[in-house]
């Protein structure tokens, strides 16, 4: 049954229309994700198809009775509003208490309502909590709970994962996949947009073009048909085959998933090499920064008087590329503080080394003179920069990132946050740093952006640190996760982003401290070894128990070995035979590590 029926719609904002002669429809099953760059015109879409505004020219129908919830990118409620007056309005209790669905949206999207809401306040059911004062994740927790309580025909989301951590992105994935009707969704996180859609449409130029399938199956489809329409193989060489082909050797969760054609994807990326060189990154890094670029040592970090970090142990070491995740307040923003000298340490060290030049992108937009133009707010800091093997000058980068023509001589004054955001990035990357820490950098980027954002780090040699969100650019610019799982330590998961979720979900906390990169956790900081999981009674356990101590034995081993091989890749970073040797090696003991780590957890859990 068609839902919504578009005939000829045309909008403008300026001289430009957003949509010109727009016809298009949405069907009952339909799960349609909409991409375009920022400005493009996917809100004005999504809000014309909601009938939250009216376009200038054209035809809007809705089938008689629809039921359509619709969330806006902003969260707006009522002063004094509490969360029942949101979410539950006046149904009474016996009413959703008894309904199932109703108790896993609460459970899914306001677990945080049943923290503790401070000293000394009054005690209050959990529902009757004031939004005033919630942060921006908690307030568009309650909203996206208000739109997905009622029974709907379509739901209609416009970013609804601004603002959530990975749990509650992950947890809405999982209840939008299951949930009946129809689905249209704007965002720019790809892994969210590969989980829930089956359909997208690009808003490109004030056309709206189709392509069946998700997002990896948009990125073969619009390959295709810039491989069909180039003039020669220069126009092949481009960033979407160059995705593709990282999505195709990608993590295994998303490459077993039949969202696109195999045999034409491999046809396309054939001769398409991997998105990073390590052994020739690693090399870079090493000469850039020598052996040494933060040894955090037996720290205790306090704020506001309660110790946030105690006895924390972790390396960082030239060109690793770490991704950090963990629950909102477990400290990821605070740790890239330390790491900057911003957060000093109440007990402990910080080691850092002597060459190294840190550039910090916080999730607080730089205050510039907003006077200055776009052009020459970068020019100021360098006019050229080398990023892998080709030289750029601060205009291309510019347009690269999206600030073509005369965008560049706008004055900054006039950017929306998205291009400040761009803008402030450009400008840490001009000024050729060689440890970089990104908190949250994806806010406010579409999906164009990020991947020439993502193509850029690609050729960058220096240690990454990426706190994000975005589960998609989080997996696809570094090449190891390590979790802030409420303990004071930093905790290396083999498994990346899906092991972070199954451990939240089963509520594991991690066992050993383990050291990031290869670099043994002393035993001032963890304490030796693992401590054993509590019996089941008995003794009839104890050949577990062996197999336990055997594992962190092995662990340990591992772990010496591959300190030792990241000093000997230090030693011949002129060498690059024995450097593809060398790193030939560490592949192979770090996927070791990695397997006897997975056994250890299974056991442990098995003995727990």
């Amino acid at each position: 049954m068609n839902l919504i029926n578009v005939e000829n719609v045309t909008k403008a904002y300026g001289p430009k229309p957003l949509l010109d002669a727009v016809s298009l429809g949405l069907d009952e099953g339909d799960r349609v994700g909409v991409v375009g760059r920022n400005g493009g015109g996917k809100s004005t879409l999504v809000e014309i198809l909601a009938r939250a505004a009216e376009p200038d020219e054209g035809r809007v129908t809705h089938a008689r009775g629809l039921r359509l919830g619709y969330l806006t990118q902003r969260d707006a409620f009522t002063d004094g509003a509490t969360v029942r007056d949101v979410v539950l309005g006046d149904r009474p209790e016996h009413e959703w208490a008894g309904d199932l669905r109703v108790r896993e949206i609460l459970g899914g999207l306001l677990d945080f309502l049943d923290r503790p809401a401070g000293p000394g306040g009054p005690p209050r059911p959990a529902l009757d909590t004031p939004l005033a004062g919630m942060s921006g994740g908690e307030r568009r927790r309650v909203a996206l709970a208000r739109l997905l309580v009622p029974e709907t025909d379509l739901v209609v989301l416009d970013e609804p994962t601004n603002h959530l951590d990975l749990e509650a992105i992950d947890w809405l994935a999982r209840h939008l996949r299951s949930r009946r009707g129809a689905l249209l969704v704007v965002t720019h996180d790809r892994w969210f947009l590969d989980e829930v859609t089956d359909r997208t449409w690009e808003v490109v130029d004030g056309r709206v073009e189709r392509y069946e399938g998700g997002y990896s199956a948009y990125v073969l489809a619009k390959a295709e048909r810039d491989r069909i329409a180039a003039a020669t193989e220069a126009k092949r060489q481009n960033l979407l085959r160059k995705e593709l082909a990282w999505l195709r050797r990608g993590p295994q969760a998303r490459t077993s998933k039949p969202k696109f054609r195999l045999d034409a994807a491999q046809a396309l990326i054939a001769d398409e090499p991997p998105p990073r060189d390590a052994v020739e990154l690693t090399r870079f890094a090493t000469a850039r920064l020598g052996k040494t670029v933060f040894d955090i040592e037996d720290a205790t970090v306090e704020v506001a008087g309660t110790a946030l970090f105690e006895h924390l142990t972790w390396r960082l070491g030239p060109g690793d590329r770490i991704g950090l995740v963990g629950v909102n307040g477990s400290g990821k923003s605070t740790l890239l503080r330390l790491l900057d000298g911003a957060v000093t340490a109440s007990a402990g060290r910080v080691v850092r080394g002597r060459t190294v030049q840190l550039a910090h992108l916080s999730q607080n937009l730089e205050e510039l003179d907003p006077a200055r133009r776009v052009l020459e707010s970068v020019e100021e800091i360098k006019h050229r920069i080398t990023v892998g093997k080709r030289e750029w000058t601060a205009s291309q980068l510019l347009e690269r990132l999206g600030f073509r023509g005369d965008r560049q001589w706008t004055p900054i004054g006039d950017l929306s946050g998205g291009e400040r955001r761009r803008l402030q990035l450009l400008r840490l990357l001009m000024g050729e740093p060689n440890v970089l820490l990104l908190d949250e950098p994806t806010n406010d980027l579409d999906i164009e952006t990020l991947t020439e954002v993502e193509d850029l780090l690609d050729g960058w040699p220096g240690t990454l640190v990426v706190v994000s969100h975005d589960r998609y650019f989080l997996e696809r610019v570094t090449d190891h996760v390590v979790a802030l799982l409420g303990d004071g330590r930093v905790s290396m998961l083999p498994g990346g982003v899906e092991e972070y979720l199954r451990r939240r979900a089963e509520g594991t906390a991690p066992t050993r401290n383990i050291a990031v990169a290869g670099t043994p956790a002393p035993a001032a900081a963890s304490g030796g070894a693992a401590p054993k999981p509590a019996g089941k009674g008995g003794g009839q356990d104890w050949k577990a128990r062996k197999e336990l101590d055997r594992l962190e034995r092995r662990l340990d081993k591992l772990a010496k070995q591959e300190a030792e091989l990241h000093e000997r890749l230090a030693e011949h970073a002129a060498d690059y035979e024995r450097l593809q040797e060398l790193d030939g090696r560490l592949k192979e003991i770090q996927a070791e590590a990695a397997r006897v780590e997975e056994e250890w957890l299974m056991l442990a859990e098995d003995v727990g």
